[in-house]
């Protein structure tokens, strides 16, 4: 299996990775736009002819989906992970801000319509456009799967996608969730207005964060997103995980599409208590 190489600070291997043409940054940005916002012709469920393994057949564009080298989601091992203390801390800066909620057919959305904030990765501005929820979880821990992922979605400027993903297990209810709960079952695909919702109050519960480039997990399953995988798994109830896999349609109550082959990729872990090495 082919590896990249690994330098000192590692960092420049993610940002030699994203320099990506200027059309290649169109194509992500308008994939991103366009990100199966209304119901599409494809499902999860395998033997269908529109599951995971045929999505990449289903329209032209989507066929990176089947041939792409940086698909995700994948396994996060142990044993493949490097460990560095110099990726820094996850700079977040997030505002409260008007937000809709909307029913996309696949998946619940709360949006963003205001200024919500940033993050900020190597020196880069992500605007937090939306947060949605897969279930079960996408991201595996060495070969385990979790009930529920939620991933944050910024944008750069130039079209970059940065996505955040926290990872849940059965336990106490989520408290961001839990503010969305008596709307989830009754939304349909109209936005619905949230008032101002405080993206300040997801929770990540550990600086510690696994980072790699992808792809977007549904159609076109676009590539060149950097992922920003939170280590702590945190907890959701079984009422909250029932409640998002009732509202969604046919086809998607388990909404995780299948891992993806790493294809040599690195996986880096910040943990701000080590001076670098491997796991």
């Amino acid at each position: 299996m082919a590896m990249y190489s690994i330098n000192p600070s590692l960092i420049s291997v993610f940002f030699t990775l994203l320099g990506l043409s200027s059309h290649t940054l169109f194509s992500i940005c308008s994939a991103f736009e366009s990100e199966v916002d209304d119901e599409l012709p494809f499902t999860y469920v395998e033997g269908t002819g529109k599951g995971p393994r045929k999505w990449g057949q289903i329209d032209q564009h989507w066929q990176v989906c089947d041939n792409g080298k940086m698909q995700s989601p994948i396994d996060l091992l142990d044993q493949r992970v490097r460990v560095l203390k110099n990726l820094g801390k996850l700079k977040r800066d997030y505002n409260p801000a008007p937000a809709t909620i909307k029913n996309r057919g696949h998946d619940i959305t709360v949006a963003w319509k205001g200024d919500a904030g940033k993050i900020n990765i190597n020196g880069t501005d992500f605007k937090l456009l939306q947060c949605h929820w897969h279930s079960p979880s996408e991201h595996t821990f060495n070969g385990t799967r979790h009930h529920l992922e939620l991933h944050v979605i910024h944008l750069s400027a130039n079209g970059t996608i940065a996505v955040i993903g926290i990872i849940y297990k059965y336990g106490h209810p989520d408290p961001f969730l839990a503010k969305f709960i008596s709307h989830i079952s009754s939304i349909g695909k109209e936005e619905r207005e949230l008032g101002i919702v405080n993206p300040g109050e997801i929770k990540f519960g550990s600086r510690k964060y696994y980072r790699y480039i992808g792809s977007l997990t549904v159609p076109p399953c676009t590539e060149g997103v950097i992922w920003t995988i939170v280590k702590k798994v945190r907890t959701v109830s079984r009422e909250q995980v029932h409640a998002l896999r009732e509202a969604v349609h046919d086809g998607f109550e388990a909404n995780a599409r299948p891992l993806q082959q790493l294809d040599g990729r690195p996986i880096l872990l910040y943990n701000p208590g080590t001076h670098g090495g491997s796991t």
